[in-house]
């Protein structure tokens, strides 16, 4: 992906399925204003993101808009229902316009999904600078997946909703996942929502010896062995509340790619001393809202 960067003024959303962050900036070293809000009903968290963008854009007179979305979204500029969010499983926001409520404010707008500004916002300031295919893994309240391949976002018939993926299962575990649509897909066996469900208890606060973790190992190796054959990255990012929270993850998680791996393909360049495959993201939970910023700048480029 370019590194150019755009220094004009302007405003990014991250719509989460927890939580939304909104900021105000030129990129990681000008971040100017930000805002925390609560993802509650539709209505009540766009009316409260319009406000805040409203109160900017009078003040500030910012130039472009960055919309970066959980999913599934329309991401089709020619679709009728492009901005929208699709079969997304979050209670009250399936087909849900959101690009439409922000384009009272007259400015040019990027939508994508949130993982997708991620992985642009780490192909541009982050761990992925100078990388050409690469992907950007978020396991929190889903697991997204933002897939960049030979520079250019992947996508087809919609975007990767690799999370969904099934995987084989660790022996002996028969619980029927948290999926609402696959069960024991990757999202259902890892998220935290299936960590809650599984264990009774936050992801935060489970010890890192908690047995639960052992499938969340386990599913996430077979899940990075499949992402490594598949897009053929040469780093996968992998942040989120999930991880971020328990230190001895990705470690192990390295341990159970290469055990997967088994030797085979990409597993001799990836286990080379001091090769960063799977890593941290450098943007760290910073990444979806300067993404946000940079698919502003790149509407602004695209308008100009």
């Amino acid at each position: 992906m370019s590194t150019q960067q755009d220094p004009a003024l302007c405003a990014g959303v991250e719509l989460g399925g927890t939580k939304c962050v909104c900021v105000l900036g030129t990129g990681p070293a000008d971040v100017r204003a930000e805002v925390r809000l609560e993802t509650g009903a539709p209505t009540r968290t766009l009316k409260d993101i319009e406000e805040v963008l409203s109160q900017w854009r009078a003040r500030h007179a910012f130039r472009a808009l960055g919309i970066a979305s959980f999913g599934p979204a329309d991401l089709e500029p020619d679709s009728p229902t492009y901005g929208s969010l699709i079969g997304t499983p979050k209670p009250g926001w399936d087909n849900v316009a959101v690009l439409r409520t922000f384009t009272p404010l007259g400015v040019p707008i990027g939508f994508q999904t949130d993982v997708n500004a991620a992985a642009l916002a780490e192909g541009l300031w982050g761990g992925a600078i100078g990388l050409a295919s690469y992907a950007y893994v978020t396991v929190g309240t889903g697991v997204g997946v933002g897939a960049v391949v030979e520079g250019r976002g992947l996508r087809g018939l919609g975007h990767p909703e690799a999370g969904h993926m099934r995987v084989p299962r660790k022996a002996g575990d028969d619980w029927p996942g948290a999926c609402p649509f696959h069960g024991d897909c990757v999202e259902g066996l890892v998220s935290g929502p299936a960590i809650r469900a599984r264990t009774g208890r936050e992801a935060a606060e489970l010890p890192p010896d908690h047995p639960a973790w052992d499938t969340v190992v386990h599913a996430l190796g077979a899940f990075f062995h499949n992402l490594t054959l598949s897009t053929v990255p040469q780093r996968i990012l992998i942040g989120g509340g999930v991880i971020a929270g328990q230190s001895q993850l990705l470690p192990r998680i390295r341990a159970a790619l290469l055990t997967s791996l088994n030797g085979y393909a990409q597993a001799r360049a990836i286990s080379q001393p001091g090769r960063e495959f799977l890593a941290s993201p450098r943007l760290g939970e910073r990444a979806g809202s300067l993404g946000a910023i940079a698919l502003a700048q790149r509407a602004l480029r695209a308008d100009g």
